[in-house]
């Protein structure tokens, strides 16, 4: 019933950065799942910013769970948890100052790695889709995160949205991530190996790759050869736990019922999300006059 040492974990985790293998993550959301992780074998699980606003708010992933908020189910996952877990801190809830509290607060919480982002959070008024924040602020962020941490052995991992800016802005991004000292480089929106050779080409920091149904490059061989140590493809487990429970509730209430629909439909419908999308073109998407 012990659980494992968290500076043990994290240096379990580092071994796997240091490798020359590359693994993917489980999405844990819960001390049952990570338990559920561990005993299945994988080396490392993710608890999700989307999957945590799922789990604590019944949101979609609009950047309304607070740190706390996180923190706390961050807290409830390290206290059982016999793998190396990476929480994804988002943008670490506000500037370098923020970013410093968020990593004291998942540290103490038992985290292995911390994922901050350079997403420019919450979405501006009239803003694109994705937008970043500049390059200084991003490594100022870095560099606070590090400064933050009291145990070495805490990763932190620095990630880029690779599909909302040029390649050559990515190269430069990663480039100076490196050189701020994150312990890895977590890319999304990458859509071609191609692409990730060019951004690993000279790039000696481990590479965490996030491909969110992307088969082509999730299996692409050759991943593990340009540094990519861990791939996260998505949170299947946590919609799969959704459909369960709904089917198992339609079923006991109705047991005549043979309707079924899809994890995904069940997901938007459960946490409202036409509902936040709506507000947003309400309130943060005036129609130009």
């Amino acid at each position: 019933m012990r659980n494992h040492c968290h500076h043990e974990l994290r240096n379990d985790f580092r071994r796997i950065l240091q490798s020359q293998t590359c693994i993917r993550t489980a999405s844990v959301f819960d001390p049952l799942s990570a338990r559920i992780a561990a005993d299945l074998g994988f080396e490392v699980g993710i608890l999700g910013g989307s999957v945590a606003s799922l789990q604590v708010l019944g949101a979609p992933d609009v950047t309304l769970i607070t740190l706390s908020e996180f923190a706390e189910q961050a807290a409830r996952i390290g206290r059982v948890a016999r793998l190396p877990i990476i929480a994804d801190a988002d943008h670490g809830y506000g500037n370098a100052l923020n970013v410093m509290r968020t990593v004291t607060e998942l540290e103490r919480a038992g985290v292995a790695a911390i994922t901050i982002e350079d997403t420019l959070l919450p979405a501006r008024f009239g803003g694109r889709a994705v937008e970043l924040i500049g390059l200084d602020e991003a490594v100022g962020k870095l560099r606070a995160a590090k400064e933050a941490r009291a145990d070495a052995s805490l990763a932190i991992i620095a990630r880029t949205h690779a599909g909302a800016q040029s390649l050559t802005d990515v190269i430069k991004r990663t480039r100076a991530f490196e050189q701020s000292g994150a312990d890895a480089i977590c890319l999304v929106g990458v859509k071609h190996f191609e692409s990730l050779a060019a951004i690993a080409d000279g790039l000696s920091t481990p590479i965490m790759l996030i491909t969110y149904g992307n088969s082509e490059l999730r299996d692409a061989p050759g991943l593990a050869d340009l540094g990519t140590r861990i791939v996260v493809d998505g949170h299947m487990a946590y919609f799969a736990a959704v459909q369960a429970t709904f089917e198992s509730l339609r079923a006991q209430r109705n047991p005549n019922s043979t309707a079924s629909e899809c994890a995904t439909t069940l997901v938007k419908k459960y946490a409202l999300q036409e509902i936040y999308s709506g507000q947003a073109s309400m309130f943060m998407q005036f129609p130009a006059t």
